[in-house]
């Protein structure tokens, strides 16, 4: 990944080497212009305009230096930030494409962990951490070759004997410090975990009275991510101190050696003032050899956390590339499916399941509690695959059809529909972003929520609060109905769905906004005969009209047939239909 992107953005990374390489030329001519000034001042040969022309030069050259520092921490950043984009992109791409059995597996703080502070780290080994290894080990072959060559080799290979320790003790730093890397991203993406479990629950926590308790959990985490953080901050700040000891012996043994030297004739005063200022010199590169493999391990340990889920197979595959058919008759043939995890002895969640809804019917499924029926809306939106059986649409089996064709003709609103933090019209709007506020309106009014709409503080501009938390779970319900029904009807364009599916949307509405939300739905049927509708529910009174209805019962279909045929048949649906009658008079006495 890192190589293909360095390739992409070549010219980005060999301007910024180019600069690099400028910055170390001159970096290493300025010891030796001053050696030499130096020598000529002990000699007597510069003085005057002459020594304020090289002091000139040499000014000069440091500001070069510091443009072209400047120049290519932007150009670099630049790219590196690129990347940074491109993983978040990727990263959100393949999230949107699993399937919920991946998501089962996971955890929403550590994916969170991943698109942050993972990715910066990965964003930091790519850019800072390339070029300031680039510029470093440019600049300490230069200074070395100068102090070796252009000084004195003796003098050179003098101040390197301590260099083999230090590059010792980089390498068991370096293999500490990545496992301390691993442990406090870990860490982060648990205390991350902790933070948005808090926050989605925090009604049910403050109701149990379990805010103490949360806080105490809460405290503890972070104490390990902060400790965590220190144990790599510690090995990171290991690098230091064995720059610091090697430069020192190296300094100390040039003087010593250096002295000699001189005192024999064979370097000049001014040879050694420049073979110290190029030892000085050697900090940039020692320092940027510690903070580089830290930046690198930091990197290498954050890819191993993100590389697994940039390449997780799709818990679905979506290859199809069959055309969406003219004909929308679905069907469920001989339908089966047990879940993954479930014993070898384990129920089946559907058995051999027969359905059809043909174009502009309305087709109802009840059963009690466990009978199958959300498995079934499952397969039907492709998540998760049957295991014997199919399902088709138009003839067609669900898998050869995109994933984009196949969700775009179904229009799904499920018992908990998700809110987000937007206004109203915007969440109704948020399938058609285009819509019109009248478009907007007559959706809600369909769905029967305009009245309470009207009621909020400012209208339809109201904002929702995270998940919907300012509405009623009725209202809310309502709004995903009324999502629904506009992506069906918006400004009078070609519709994207004809399938709605209401999967138990209706449980937490009273029965007399179930009873017209049921009319406004009859009504937009038969003004649009193609669309079919599909509702799955508890409460028998919302399938009642429906053109025929499935009684589930332990995954297989026990019942068939409409209203008034399965009051005669005198079987589960009979029973429970008089038992809510009774249940719905004892309510209204």
């Amino acid at each position: 990944m890192l190589g293909a992107f360095v390739r992409e953005h070549w010219r980005a990374y060999a301007g910024a080497g180019a600069m690099l390489s400028c910055i170390a030329l001159m970096t290493v001519w300025i010891p030796r212009q001053v050696g030499r000034v130096v020598d000529a001042l002990v000699a007597g040969q510069l003085h005057g305009a002459a020594l304020l022309q090289q002091l000139a030069v040499l000014v000069l050259a440091g500001l070069a230096i510091y443009l072209l520092r400047v120049g290519w921490r932007l150009t670099l950043f630049k790219a590196a930030y690129q990347l940074g984009a491109r993983l978040r992109t990727q990263l959100f791409q393949r999230l949107a494409l699993q399937g919920p059995a991946w998501f089962q597996a996971q955890r929403t703080g550590d994916l969170m962990a991943l698109a942050t502070n993972d990715i910066d780290t990965v964003e930091m080994a790519a850019g800072e951490a390339m070029l300031a290894g680039f510029d470093g080990t440019q600049t300490l072959l230069l200074v070395l070759a100068m102090m070796v060559l252009a000084i004195d080799w003796r003098l050179g290979l003098a101040a390197l004997l301590p260099f083999p320790v230090m590059a010792l003790a980089f390498w068991w730093i370096s293999k500490h410090l990545h496992t301390a890397a691993q442990d406090a991203l870990g860490a982060f993406s648990g205390l991350n975990q902790q933070v948005q479990e808090s926050l989605a629950g925090v009604r049910t926590v403050r109701a149990l009275g379990l805010v103490a308790r949360s806080e105490q959990q809460f405290g503890e985490l972070a104490g390990r991510a902060a400790e965590a953080s220190f144990r790599s901050q510690r090995w990171e700040a290991a690098y230091e101190p064995a720059v610091g000891m090697t430069l020192s012996s190296a300094f100390a043994i040039a003087l010593a050696v250096g002295g000699w030297l001189v005192a024999r004739g064979e370097i000049s005063i001014g040879q050694l003032t420049a073979f110290t200022m190029y030892l000085g010199q050697l900090i940039w590169p020692m320092f940027a050899a510690g903070w580089v493999m830290a930046l690198l391990e930091r990197g290498r340990a954050a890819w191993a956390r993100l590389a697994p889920v940039l390449d997780a197979p799709l818990t679905l595959a979506d290859d199809g590339r069959a055309a969406r058919p003219a004909d929308t008759t679905l069907r469920a043939e001989g339908l089966s499916f047990t879940y993954p995890g479930a014993t070898a002895h384990a129920r089946p969640a559907l058995d051999g399941v027969d359905l059809t809804l043909a174009p502009g019917q309305t087709l109802g499924i009840v059963g009690a509690t466990g009978a199958g029926k959300s498995t079934l809306v499952r397969l039907l939106l492709r998540q998760a695959e049957p295991q014997a059986g199919r399902l088709t649409l138009g003839g067609v089996p669900l898998p050869e059809l995109p994933l984009a064709t196949l969700r775009a003709h179904i229009a799904w609103v499920p018992q908990e529909p998700f809110l987000f933090s937007a206004s109203v019209a915007d969440n109704i709007a948020l399938a058609c972003p285009g819509a019109t506020p009248q478009a907007i309106e007559a959706a809600a009014r369909l769905a029967a929520v305009h009245d309470d709409i009207a009621r909020l503080p400012q209208g339809y501009a109201t904002e929702v609060g995270e998940r919907g938390v300012t509405l009623s779970g009725g209202q809310r319900q309502r709004v995903a109905i009324a999502r629904a029904l506009l992506s069906q009807t918006a400004g009078g364009a070609a519709p994207a769905s004809q399938l709605l599916v209401l999967d138990d949307a209706l449980s937490a509405v009273d029965t007399g906004t179930e009873t017209a939300i049921l009319a406004h739905l009859r009504e937009l049927r038969a003004a649009q005969p193609e669309r079919s509708v599909l509702v799955i529910a508890h409460r028998l009174s919302a399938v009642m009209d429906a053109d025929a209805i499935v009684v589930l019962r332990q995954g297989r279909v026990v019942e068939r047939g409409t209203h008034a045929e399965l009051l005669a048949l005198g079987g589960w649906y009979a029973s429970q239909w008089r038992y809510q009658q009774i249940e719905a008079s004892l309510d209204a006495a």
